[in-house]
């Protein structure tokens, strides 16, 4: 069991740290179609195609807030946990269940951490 969580937790990282990258070598990718789109604005009325900034505003109070819910129940998930190995009574099978709510609850974290750097990284370069 451990061992596939593993293997799934890597690959996840693997592949996180590959979009970053290939987002940081390719920044004209990003923006030539936002030029295109606003190239088109301008030519159906006068208006102008604006920065996007109240867009990536909205979108980064967003996945603020789903980061704020995610860790706290993860922290709460952390205290459920402590909770329950203290009130195992050393039962084996309680005990099991109590560490591996811990640690997904510390994989839950990590993961919302890693979320929180990609989107961050993404919104600055865009």
């Amino acid at each position: 069991m451990m061992k596939k969580l593993t293997v799934i937790l890597t690959a996840v990282l693997v592949a996180l740290s590959f979009t970053a990258v290939s987002l940081q070598f390719a920044p004209d990718a990003l923006a030539a179609p936002k030029d295109e789109i606003c190239e088109g604005i301008g030519q159906a009325n006068s208006g102008d195609c604006g920065d996007g900034a109240e867009l990536t505003g909205v979108v980064e109070s967003v996945i603020n807030i789903f980061s704020m819910i995610v860790g706290i129940v993860a922290v709460i998930m952390i205290m459920v946990a402590g909770f329950k190995y203290v009130t195992s009574g050393g039962d084996s099978s309680n005990i099991t269940s109590a560490k591996h709510t811990l640690i997904y609850a510390i994989i839950g974290i990590v993961v919302v951490a890693l979320a929180q750097t990609i989107v961050q990284f993404v919104v600055k370069k865009v």
